[in-house]
């Protein structure tokens, strides 16, 4: 977003919706008098205008010359009490694609211009109707791809980071008192920095370590994880792929070499969102377009989060296998064993659990250990990240201004503990990690920052 020409209040208009046929399309538009510019092409003027807020009022969309567009309901919102804290209307229209445009061309023919990428949270954010980790997590949550990256984008949209930072740096000021109060009234002059207690410093600290933390796991659940599905041929891999999305992609036969090419999906391994990939065969091939695939395979692994090798248990553990995994020294790997219809044989399951760590035996066919499969995927993916009920960062943004405040208040901690510098310089440390973590929430924030951070939102966010 360009804010350098950003005008305050003036009347803006977008589609809310997508603009594909639907049942409903939401034409949103907020600014100055935006309720009374509406009325100018609604069939109830008067109705619309004397209108409470958030009250809901039956028309017509009209032109001027008197035809009508479409039959719909105005919701009309008053400032401040509305998602930008203007004066907003909201009409709720038929899905069609060209009514839905003929609403939105009226807008911005009586007075209203196009809304920029993000503008409508923007103007929420300048009116103080939200800060920043609540608009960013706007855009989380419509970018989420499972119930669990959505639930914790919520958790933020409610205000769990905003009170977790605001609490940490009403901790910080605390500090910053008892600092004042030591300066300007010291019993002994000469030992001020002993006389400091350290210790509410360092819970600030211990909450900064684990919002930092925190990034790993929660960008695991917006960007998701890469898993491969690889083995040799007719080992069931794309069956495999089917049974986790639920539907038939790939295509499945007893013939070998079905699959030349890989094919790819997004799937939901317990609220972690996984790009799956069904791979070609690993076998040696004469055919260039298999050959092709095979090496795409390989690569495929190289930049996996985990690889689940699938081995066909009634063929057994071949030597082949056996050199394919033990050449896995960074992608985690989860020897699969498929084809277990019913008991596998005792000798094979032995032979496994002898040589590697992660073995799940499934039916891909039937469905048999497939929730097995995904919670032993899960957990190598988030690895050591590990989760936390408290409340997590949710971008890189973020992520740098808590770790900069963490800096700042570790070495205010060396700097007391040494007793070589005068609490000034403490002072100046903690005042240095107030203003990162206001770049958290929004209170010091560049220009740059914000146009960064709402120009990727959609028009009518």
């Amino acid at each position: 977003m360009n804010n350098t020409g950003y005008t305050p209040e003036e009347p803006i208009a977008a589609i809310a919706t997508a603009l594909v046929p639907s049942a409903i399309g939401i034409v949103r538009a907020s600014g100055r008098n935006a309720v009374e510019l509406a009325s100018k092409f609604f069939s109830r003027p008067k109705a619309l205008c004397t209108a409470q807020g958030n009250t809901l009022v039956y028309g017509w969309i009209r032109k001027s010359d008197g035809t009508l567009i479409d039959e719909v309901m105005a919701a009309v919102y008053r400032e401040p009490k509305s998602f930008t804290g203007e004066e907003m209307i909201e009409i709720f229209c038929h899905g069609g694609v060209a009514v839905v445009q003929a609403v939105y061309s009226l807008f911005l023919a009586n007075g209203f211009r196009p809304a920029e990428r993000g503008e409508f949270t923007f103007r929420a954010f300048i009116n103080g109707k939200t800060d920043l980790t609540k608009a960013e997590a706007v855009k989380e949550i419509i970018d989420s791809k499972t119930d669990g990256s959505r639930g914790r984008a919520a958790g933020r949209l409610s205000g769990n980071l905003f009170e977790e930072i605001d609490s940490v740096k009403k901790g910080i000021i605390d500090v910053l008192g008892n600092i004042e109060v030591e300066i300007e009234y010291p019993e002994d002059e000469e030992n001020i920095a002993e006389a400091f207690d350290v210790s509410p410093l360092e819970k600030v600290r211990d909450t900064l370590r684990q919002l930092c933390s925190s990034w790993k796991s929660e960008k695991l659940y917006q960007d998701g994880a890469k898993v491969v599905l690889c083995g040799k041929t007719n080992a069931g891999k794309s069956s495999l792929f089917n049974t986790l999305l639920k539907e038939e992609r790939a295509i499945v036969s007893s013939i070998e070499g079905t699959t030349r090419d890989w094919i790819e999906s997004y799937v939901d391994f317990e609220g972690i969102p996984v790009r799956l990939f069904d791979t070609a065969g690993l076998r040696e091939t004469e055919d260039l377009i298999e050959a092709r695939g095979v090496q795409l395979t390989r690569d495929l692994t190289l930049d996996a989060d985990v690889i689940l090798y699938l081995v066909d248990s009634t063929r057994g553990i071949t030597d082949e296998d056996r050199s394919f995994m033990s050449a896995q020294k960074e992608v985690p790997v989860i020897l699969v064993l498929n084809k277990c219809e019913g008991e596998a044989e005792d000798s094979l399951d032995a032979d496994a659990a002898g040589e590697w760590k992660n073995v799940v035996r499934i039916s891909a066919k039937h469905g048999k250990g497939i929730d097995s499969l995904v919670h032993c995927s899960r957990e190598l993916i988030m690895g050591s990240s590990g989760e936390s009920d408290h409340a997590g960062l949710g971008s890189e943004r973020q992520k740098v201004s808590v770790q900069e405040a963490l800096e700042r208040v570790e070495h205010a901690l060396e700097i007391a503990r040494s007793g070589d510098y005068g609490l000034d310089a403490v002072v100046q440390d903690l005042e240095d990690s107030l203003d990162s973590l206001g770049e958290v929430t929004g209170d010091v924030t560049p220009d740059d920052v914000l146009g960064n951070i709402f120009s990727r939102f959609c028009v009518g966010k």
